[in-house]
Parts: structure tokens; sequence; C-alpha cells
């Protein structure tokens, strides 16, 4: 992905391993964009699954995060399932509940800070 879309990366174009983002900030502009991504689909006889696609839209979840014009956001699920998890008991419970965390961490200011020890 990373050669085939190596020009439109961080311009209008976001992928991770397999998924696709394709962004733009006018209609005329994102048409123009989705029809240089077909056509290097196409020639690396690249397929998407229809089931997987959205079109024009202007918010979209991506990667479990909120993708929207103002930028990106997490998705309330995550918070909420890291708020009403319980407390570790064990060291693979406090590893999960590390691994939750960092998947947010950019979204908290000063999270190691906030955490408090877990007893």
């Amino acid at each position: 992905m990373q050669k085939i879309f190596d020009d439109m990366f961080h311009k209008n174009v976001k992928c991770y391993v397999d998924d696709l983002v394709v962004k733009s900030r006018k209609r005329e502009d994102h048409l123009r964009d989705l029809c240089i991504v077909f056509d290097r689909l196409r020639r690396y006889q690249l397929k998407m699954n229809p089931l997987k696609c959205s079109f024009g839209v202007t918010s979209g979840k991506f990667l479990g995060f909120i993708v929207r014009h103002r930028g990106i956001e997490v998705d309330q699920s995550k918070i909420t399932a890291i708020r009403d998890m319980p407390k570790p008991r064990n060291l693979q419970e406090l590893r999960s509940l590390q691994g939750h965390l960092a998947f947010i961490r950019r979204f908290i200011s000063n999270l190691a800070r906030r955490c408090q020890p877990c007893n």
C-alpha cells in the first residue's frame, strides 16, 4: 500500500495494512481522488469488499477511531469499555488495562499523571 499510494499518503489517503480512507476537502476533489485510487487498485489488481465500503460520508469508524472533518476522535464505546472494566486482580489483567489505555492515550493529556496506582 505504501508503494501504491506513496504520493497520496498524508494528503488525501490514510491506510493501515488493507484498510483505506480517502479524504478530501471538496466534493469535486473527492471524486477525482476516488478515481485515482480506483485506477491504482485496478492497476495492481487489488479488490475491495463492497460490504465494507462507504462513499461520500462525512464521518465514520476507522480502526476503532471516529474520523470526522474536525479530525480523529476516540470511539465512545472504547471509553465505556475501559471505564466499565473491573479492577485488575492480577498481572495479566493489569497488562490488558495498560493495552486499552495505550490505545486512547493520544486523546488524554498527562495520562500517566492521571492514572492512579492499582492496588
